[in-house]
Formats: C-alpha cells, sequence, structure tokens
C-alpha cells in the first residue's frame, strides 16, 4: 500500500485568497518510509505572507520571488501523489488549500476518501490529551531538533513517525515480504521476526483450570469454533 505523508505552509489562513507556498511529502510503502520525498518552494503571486504565518513557517516574500507558481509543479505534484492515500494533520485545512490551488489550474479536486487525518485519530487514541504535532512528537519521543520552525519536509518526516506510531508503531514494518538480503522489494532493510519456539513454553493453567475451561467449551455445543482450538490436556 502507498501512502503519502504530507504538508503544506501557506500565506495565511483564508484558503479562497491566501496560498500554498511550500509542499512537502514522505513515501510510505506498506508504511514503511522508502526514500521518496516531494518538497517544493512556490511563488504565490501577488499575494504576501501574512506576518503570523510568516512567524510560524518563516517563509518570506523575498525568498519565495524567484520560485515557480503552482502552475509550473502541479504535474511533478500529480505525479508524486497520483494513486497514494494521503496522510496529513489537521488534514481539511491543507486539502482545502490544495484543492484552492488545483482549481486555478484546471485540475480535479483530491477526493476526501483518499485523505487520512492523523488529529482525529490522535484524538481518539488519546481523549483529552495535546493532539498537536509537537505533544505528539513528545509522547513518541521523537526527535524534534532539527525543527526550530515549521516547515511543509520536516513536518511530514515528523508526522511520518507519528503516523505510524498511531497505527501500532513499528511492528507494522514485518508484515513485508523480504528476498535473500533481508530487503523488501522496495530495497528497504527490515528487521526479522524471532523465530517460533522449538519446544512451546509450558502451560500456566493448573489441571483444574483446563478442565473448566473445557467443561465450558463443551458446553457451547459441538458445532463451536472454540472446539477446534483446544491446546492439549493439562496434565496434573
Amino acid at each position: 500500500m502507498r501512502e503519502i505523508v504530507f504538508d503544506t505552509e501557506t500565506t495565511g489562513l483564508d484558503f479562497e485568497q491566501d496560498r500554498v507556498i511550500e509542499i512537502g511529502g514522505i513515501e510510505l510503502w506498506n508504511h514503511i518510509p522508502t526514500g521518496r520525498e516531494f518538497h517544493k518552494f512556490i511563488r504565490p503571486d501577488a499575494r504576501k505572507v501574512d506576518p503570523a504565518a510568516f512567524d510560524i513557517h518563516g517563509i518570506s516574500d523575498d525568498f519565495l520571488k524567484d520560485k515557480p507558481v503552482f502552475a509550473e509543479i502541479v504535474d511533478e505534484f500529480a505525479e508524486f501523489f497520483e494513486g497514494a492515500a494521503l496522510i496529513a494533520h489537521n488534514a481539511a485545512f491543507d486539502i482545502r488549500f490544495l484543492n484552492a490551488e488545483l482549481a486555478r489550474v484546471g485540475r480535479p479536486a483530491i477526493p476526501p476518501g483518499l485523505v487520512i487525518d492523523t488529529l482525529p485519530m490522535a484524538r481518539r487514541k488519546f481523549p483529552m490529551a495535546p493532539a498537536t504535532l509537537d505533544a505528539l512528537c513528545s509522547r513518541f519521543s521523537i526527535d524534534t531538533t532539527k525543527r526550530d520552525k515549521h516547515g511543509a519536509l520536516v513536518d511530514s518526516e515528523l508526522l511520518a513517525q507519528v503516523y505510524i506510531e498511531l497505527i501500532g508503531g513499528r511492528q507494522s514494518a514485518l508484515r513485508l515480504d523480504m528476498d535473500n538480503d533481508g530487503l523488501n522489494d522496495r530495497g528497504v532493510e527490515i528487521v526479522h521476526c524471532a523465530a517460533k519456539r522449538p519446544v512451546p513454553l509450558p502451560p500456566r493453567l493448573s489441571a483444574a483450570e483446563d478442565e473448566a475451561h473445557r467443561r465450558f467449551i463443551a458446553s457451547l455445543g459441538e458445532g463451536s469454533a472454540w472446539t477446534a482450538h483446544l491446546p492439549p490436556v493439562v496434565e496434573g
């Protein structure tokens, strides 16, 4: 499964008037970063960066004056993002801005069904706890030292780590097929799962507990699925 964890920076908060000035994206394959990324700064035409927005991301009008406009990078954007699930934190903000930019150049909007928002995921997993990207990085002990201001690419890198933790951590990576060199089909090294024990550990149930369990299973009837999964009888 291909996923793109992405973020945007903008000139302000009004998606109808303000513009996207930075897009960053990290490619995941079966929840593993592949090393492929997308990163563009974008000139917002005549729209100026709001001072409040500049305080957050530090991207100035002067820095953007020689960057391409969105129409010049839209093909690269579409090629990288197309066909993937799109993951963002507070995704509605980013998608509104991207769809406004796509509409200006006559491109179709991003379908809502492709978007995964990590903000409600975090709020469901940790009710009443702070759910900002910074708070989640702190919760999962993710290093943020290289981030002094918000930036689309660095925030995408951090969010990719947060997303993997939210869906169950690094263990999800162990489902990939391996070749003889210990690499998956994307060339990413994966740690192997431990082998099964040659001899199962002894049961912790007593003989009396085992017998009570078997009586309960028998009471469910011969057609019960549990009957087929009864372990060997515990010796007293």
